[in-house]
């Protein structure tokens, strides 16, 4: 199969379990680029917590992206142009924050500079979530956010928690937002026309590649708007077992080099 761009995940994808890149799934990485495969990384994170990795891989170079925040943001990575943007409103904001109160679970919306909570006492996986993508957290009141452009929010707390709330969200929120659970204590929720796979479609449509010549890496449930779209769309084997059955091939587990098995195995071979 002829493969221009890859999209991968990072979690649970890309990097093992340990968070590290292995030396097969980097040689592979490499070997695509070097044949001209647009590798493309595909996070909820934003560029701030992926520059690292983008770093490592040799991605951080002219003429390479990167997609953030669920595909509410595509940059370029050299330059950090925005390519795509798809923020949230203020009223949305106010809304999203409303409801967090409501349902009594912590919340945090986040810019491309830094993570905002309303909560006095915040949350402790907002800590958590500013130390993994290596960002700021402010404490500002709602009418304090006025001016600010969040392009994604989030709701984070115990398991329990969150799955108690989750359930008493109004439908009305679904019809308005891309709501996507993407650990046991993550719920994130951006603009309904951002997600990975209308940011995978959108870039792939500006560097002129076609939909057949496309191919995602994913393992969990903010992978499946890409894996749908995609021409080859390709599950972990460690990842969600609802996936698997949208996928046109599993591949090894993060932990066995699971995206240079792809890469070598339905691109480059």
């Amino acid at each position: 199969m002829s493969i221009k761009l890859v999209a991968i995940d990072i979690d649970g994808t890309l990097v093992n379990s340990d968070r590290q890149i292995t030396p097969e799934v980097y040689q592979a990485i490499q070997e695509a680029k070097a044949v001209g495969v647009k590798i493309v990384i595909t996070t909820g994170r934003p560029i701030a917590g992926v520059q690292a990795l983008l770093e490592e891989l040799g991605l951080n170079e002219p003429d390479n992206y990167v997609i953030t925040f669920n595909g509410a943001l595509v940059q370029e990575t050299a330059s950090s142009q925005e390519v795509i943007k798809d923020a949230l409103s203020y009223d949305d904001y106010l809304d999203i924050e409303l409801l967090a109160t409501k349902l009594g679970v912590h919340s945090h919306a986040i810019t491309k500079d830094g993570i905002y909570t309303s909560n006095r006492n915040i949350g402790h996986y907002t800590v958590h979530e500013a130390t993994l993508v290596s960002m700021p957290i402010f404490y500002r009141t709602p009418e304090e956010n006025r001016d600010r452009e969040f392009v994604k929010t989030m709701y984070i707390d115990e398991p329990e928690i969150l799955d108690a709330a989750i359930a008493k969200i109004p439908q009305e929120f679904y019809g308005r937002f891309t709501i996507v659970k993407s650990r046991p204590f993550y719920l994130e929720l951006t603009n309904k026309t951002s997600n990975k796979g209308t940011a995978v479609l959108h870039l792939a449509e500006k560097l002129g590649i076609a939909v057949e010549e496309t191919m995602a890496i994913g393992d969990e449930e903010n992978d499946r708007t890409m894996l749908e779209v995609v021409g080859h769309p390709i599950v972990m084997e460690n990842g969600n077992p609802e996936l698997k059955k949208i996928a046109e091939h599993i591949t090894k587990s993060n932990d066995d080099s699971g995206v240079a098995y792809a890469i070598r195995k339905w691109v480059l071979d």
